[in-house]
C-alpha cells in the first residue's frame, strides 16, 4: 500500500506535465509594427506613429525549493509557457500587397470624406460615413460606393493576414490591433470611434 502511494507520488507530476495544453503565443508588438508599416503605405507619408509604452520585463522570483522540486517547477514552466511564434507577421505575400494596392488607390478619394468629418475611422478596424449631410448631393452615391469597397478590402485583409501567418485562429486579434494602428496613424482632424462606439475628433 505503501509502496504504491509512492509510486502514485512520483508518477503525479509526469501525469500533469502530460496533460498541460500548450498555446501559441501572438507576437502583438511585431504584429503593430506590421499594421503600422502597412497603414502607412494606404495613407501615404505620415509622422511615425506612437507605439504603447512597453512594459518592463519583471524579473522572475527566486525559489526556495529543492532542487529536483526546482527541477520540476522548470519542467511544467516550460511546457505551461506559450510557444512563441516566429516574431515577425508576414505582410509581403501576393494578396496582401494586392489589398494594399486597392486601399492605397482609394486613399485619395476617401481622404476629403475623413477631412471633412463625413467619414470616420471605427472601433473595428472599418470605416463608416458618420456625417452625410456634410456630402454634397450629388456625390453621396459616390463616397458610399467607396466606403463599401474599402470596407470590403479590409474584411478581406484580416483573415489573409491570419492565414498568411499560419494562424488563422489569430484574425480577431489582428483586427483588433489594425483598428488600433488605423486611428493611431491617422491625421489630426480625422473622426474615429472610441471603445464604446463614440465619435471623437483626433
Amino acid at each position: 500500500m505503501k509502496a504504491a502511494r509512492t509510486l502514485s507520488v512520483v508518477l503525479m507530476p509526469f501525469w500533469l506535465i502530460a496533460c498541460v495544453t500548450i498555446n501559441v503565443y501572438f507576437p502583438a508588438a511585431a504584429a503593430e509594427k506590421a499594421a503600422d508599416r502597412f497603414i502607412q503605405d494606404v495613407y501615404g507619408k505620415q509622422p511615425p506613429a506612437k507605439n504603447p509604452q512597453q512594459e518592463a520585463p519583471k524579473a522572475q522570483p527566486q525559489s526556495d525549493a529543492a532542487p529536483g522540486h526546482q527541477l520540476l517547477i522548470y519542467a511544467l514552466n516550460t511546457l505551461v509557457t506559450p510557444a512563441r511564434a516566429a516574431e515577425n507577421i508576414d505582410i509581403n505575400t501576393p494578396a496582401i500587397q494586392r489589398i494594399k494596392r486597392s486601399m492605397a488607390g482609394r486613399n485619395s478619394a476617401l481622404r476629403p470624406y475623413y477631412n471633412s468629418g463625413a467619414i470616420g475611422l471605427t472601433n473595428s478596424g472599418l470605416i463608416a460615413i458618420r456625417n452625410l449631410g456634410a456630402v454634397p448631393l450629388a456625390q453621396r452615391n459616390r463616397l458610399k460606393q467607396l466606403v463599401a469597397a474599402d470596407n470590403r478590402d479590409r474584411n478581406a485583409l484580416y483573415p489573409e493576414i491570419a492565414r498568411a501567418n499560419g494562424h488563422p485562429e489569430w484574425e480577431q486579434r489582428i483586427r483588433k490591433i489594425w483598428a488600433q494602428r488605423w486611428i493611431a496613424n491617422a491625421p489630426k482632424g480625422w473622426w474615429y470611434q472610441d471603445n464604446r462606439g463614440n465619435w471623437k475628433h483626433k
